[in-house]
């Protein structure tokens, strides 16, 4: 071998054990990207974080126990003018901090073979809201509420404005700002919280704050309205007879509830329903001025009324918060006026005493007569009655003492009652008056000698009081 050969050899040397050592290194950097490669096939990469905390390297299951430890750990604290009043568990709350889904995602998301760029940029990852137990969420907050309740109880209650009662009626009771709380609102906040994964709320935000002022204009209205209700000249007029409501007594019926005035039903039907005790008609005799036996009693009949106690109630409530003057007739159920005397100057008047009858027109004697009325044992009822129908030829039947039916034709018939009782001719009767009665009375029935009927038919009308005693 030539000299100039073995020095070319000599020198080459450095070089090959240079691309040797390349070589080595090279294949060694390329299995480590490999290895790597592979190893961040199954883990998050580096500078990868969820939330707060790191996970880089970490397998799912990993990284899953390490974001549950930490969020197992998650309180909620509800603070009052940022003072704690209480911290409660998230995991109380039905919280499930379970996140192997959406790590799963975001781990075969990313490019393993692309590792070494994390390096350069960092991966974040944000969870979205956790998953909660419904009833576990429902069945806390519950409970919470009702500490929150009794809490909130306990604190100065905030009032409205409102109108008291004092000894000489009605003031206005000023509005007291006091540090409860709207509950139920604070409650949708803190549940809303919980879900959004906010870790506190404050309860000043929900102090209640009164919704009515003393000057709140709709307040002095409802104030001038007590006053002018209390002091309303309220009148009745029953049976002819005007009579004022005490305004002392509409005093107590007032009440001021939900912001508005009102009457107390329960006292003014308590009220009407005396009035009916007082006054109906219908089971109150009348006192009359009779023609031979001074003031006799009368008991009610046919012609009277009953006041509607609940339709009157609430008419008399409308018209006293009306606040305006007023005189009114009750409401009634019957066959008179509640308003007009129920006996006026124009009547029929049956003394079964003396057995005579007189009729009375405007209040002057227009006819009278002797009768015959009922017998022992079908007397002629006493009552307050009035002439409900007028007929002519009109055949009258019923049964006798022993059974045996009767027919009497009459020329003229005027019903007084609903059972068949009436005045009418009777030609069959030779004379009237005295005791006759007693051996040959009526079925009940106002026997009447048909020529005077016939006068008394033609004089009165529907309508015309019947008083029989």
């Amino acid at each position: 071998m030539s000299r100039s050969k073995i020095h070319a050899s000599k020198n080459n040397a450095p070089l090959k054990v240079s691309i040797l050592v390349i070589s080595i290194i090279l294949l060694l950097l390329a299995g480590l990207y490999v290895w790597q490669s592979l190893t961040y096939k199954n883990r998050f990469l580096p500078q990868t974080t969820i939330g707060d905390l790191n996970v880089s390297g970490l397998t799912v299951k990993e990284a899953n126990k390490k974001l549950t430890d930490e969020y197992s750990d998650l309180s909620f604290t509800i603070t009052n003018q940022n003072e704690t009043l209480q911290t409660i568990k998230k995991t109380e709350f039905g919280f499930q901090p379970d996140f192997a889904t959406e790590l799963t995602k975001w781990q075969t998301k990313q490019n393993s073979w692309a590792w070494p760029l994390s390096y350069f940029s960092k991966t974040k990852h944000t969870l979205a809201q956790a998953a909660f137990d419904e009833a576990q969420l429902d069945a806390r907050s519950e409970a919470l509420q009702a500490e929150l309740t009794t809490w909130s109880q306990q604190q100065t209650q905030t009032k409205n404005a409102t109108l008291t009662r004092n000894d000489t009626g009605f003031s206005i009771t000023p509005e007291v700002n006091g540090n409860s709380i709207d509950v139920t609102k604070a409650m949708d906040a803190i549940k809303q919280a919980v879900l959004d994964g906010k870790s506190t709320v404050d309860l000043a935000g929900f102090v209640e704050k009164p919704t009515i002022l003393s000057t709140d204009e709709a307040l002095q209205k409802e104030l001038a309205t007590i006053e002018k209700v209390t002091n309303i000249e309220a009148y009745y007029k029953i049976n002819g007879q005007t009579f004022q409501i005490p305004n002392d007594l509409i005093a107590q019926w007032v009440v001021y509830e939900d912001n508005h005035v009102n009457l107390d039903r329960t006292k003014v039907q308590q009220y009407v329903s005396e009035l009916g005790a007082n006054y109906n008609t219908s089971s109150n005799g009348s006192t009359f001025q009779s023609s031979l036996r001074g003031e006799v009693h009368i008991p009610a009949g046919t012609l009277s009324w009953t006041i509607s106690t609940e339709s009157e109630t609430d008419a008399l409530i409308a018209d006293i918060l009306a606040g305006e003057a007023f005189t009114r007739s009750p409401i009634a159920q019957g066959s008179a006026s509640t308003s007009t005397p129920l006996i006026g100057n124009t009547y029929i008047e049956v003394d079964l005493v003396n057995q005579h009858m007189w009729y009375y027109q405007d209040g002057s004697l227009a006819l009278e007569t002797d009768v015959v009325t009922g017998k022992p044992t079908t007397p002629t009822p006493p009552g307050v009655f009035y002439v409900w129908n007028k007929a002519r030829d009109e055949v009258l039947r019923g049964f006798n003492d022993d059974g045996t039916k009767y027919a009497s034709p009459v020329k003229y018939w005027v019903p007084i009652d609903w059972t068949g009782v009436g005045i009418h001719d009777s030609d069959w009767q030779s004379a009237y008056g005295g005791q006759l009665w007693q051996t040959v009375g009526s079925h009940g029935c106002i026997n009447t000698p048909p020529s005077v009927m016939a006068k008394l038919f033609d004089m009165i009308e529907v309508g015309t009081p019947v008083l029989v005693f």
